[in-house]
């Protein structure tokens, strides 16, 4: 015999699996006439979660949500992910407590997930990543009341804890060498603009470059990829009034630029400076090695779990801020030709 199925009551009361799940583990979030409904059509069906046992022992579910709302592929191309993941399980297995990692396409996927594993009580607590500048997983969090730790910067509209490192001091390091070697002009390609990272970034970069007297510097956005970081180095360096240093958002698009430069026939570092935005074992792979930005993601991710783990045990922890990513130079950056 098939064993009843949440979506099967919810085809039968009209209603969504989440508002099922609300119901059947007494949560806010439906109306009483509706709860009584579902669970009317669950005991006639004959319905017995093991989730809904363990909901009414009030045990925790021993394991914490990380919900990535990038394209699924991210995982394979982005190094900082698997440091970042890396330092999390380092601290949750220590303490015995599982990881629940799910990649989603969007922000409404990532709320719709986020409400299910709540209203299921398969997580104690959440990280966040990739926060945008408007983000409305910020309100679901507050809504929900769901023990979560930003990784980013903390916020004004959420007295969440966050673990996070000043952007802006790395960027302002590296241009300010980069103008020390004598390079007058700068570009960046960023990353998603949407993100909250990527706009302080941006900032930090033009500040720093209009600083030192220079003109206002090209920023190209794109989507982190190797496709759009070669894009965009290919269309840099075709201007007339080309860049002789480059800053990438990340490792991935960095190498990239290499393998753009060298099918153009420019030399790094001759012609042009590349710096990357992460450091990672690919910037070392490539020749020439890549000057990056390099600071410990595991120790991140150790880091924001800790904080996780404090509020879920009930206790107050403040926000912490990392130590803020230094200049690591290799091969890919020197002097600007001679006009």
């Amino acid at each position: 015999m098939k064993r009843p199925t949440i979506a099967e009551i919810a085809a039968r009361a009209g209603v969504s699996i989440g508002a099922v799940s609300y119901a059947l583990n007494g949560r806010p979030g439906v109306s009483a006439q509706t709860r009584a409904r579902i669970l009317d059509i669950a005991n006639d069906i004959g319905w017995r979660p093991s989730v809904a046992a363990r909901s009414l022992s009030g045990s925790q579910a021993h394991s914490v949500g990380l919900i990535i709302a990038r394209p699924a592929d991210t995982l394979g191309v982005e190094p900082f992910f698997m440091r970042f993941i890396a330092g999390l399980e380092r601290e949750l297995s220590a303490r015995r407590i599982a990881l629940l990692l799910q990649v989603v396409e969007d922000h409404r996927a990532a709320i719709d997930a986020m409400r299910l594993c709540w209203a299921e009580r398969r997580i104690d607590g959440m990280v966040i990543t990739d926060l945008w500048t408007e983000d409305s997983r910020i309100e679901v969090l507050e809504e929900l009341q769901i023990p979560a730790v930003l990784a980013g910067r903390p916020r004004a509209d959420t007295r969440l804890p966050a673990v996070w490192t000043d952007d802006t001091a790395a960027v302002e390091s590296a241009v300010d060498y980069l103008v020390a070697l004598g390079h007058r002009r700068l570009a960046r390609v960023a990353g998603l603009p949407a993100l909250d990272h990527t706009r302080v970034r941006i900032a930090a970069f033009r500040a720093a470059v209009l600083g030192h007297g220079l003109a206002e510097p090209t920023v190209v956005e794109t989507d982190y990829t190797w496709e759009e970081g070669a894009q965009a180095t290919r269309a840099l360096l075709s201007r007339r009034d080309r860049p002789t240093a480059i800053m990438f958002d990340n490792d991935v698009m960095a190498a990239a630029a290499l393998n753009v430069a060298q099918e153009m026939g420019v030399a790094v570092p001759g012609e042009l400076s590349i710096v990357a935005g992460d450091d990672s074992q690919l910037c070392v792979l490539v020749r020439p090695s890549l000057s990056a930005l390099s600071w410990d993601i595991q120790a991140y991710g150790v880091h924001t779990a800790r904080v996780l783990l404090d509020m879920i045990d009930g206790r107050s922890p403040e926000s912490r801020r990392e130590n803020a990513a230094r200049l690591v130079v290799r091969a890919s950056t020197g002097s600007p030709p001679s006009p």
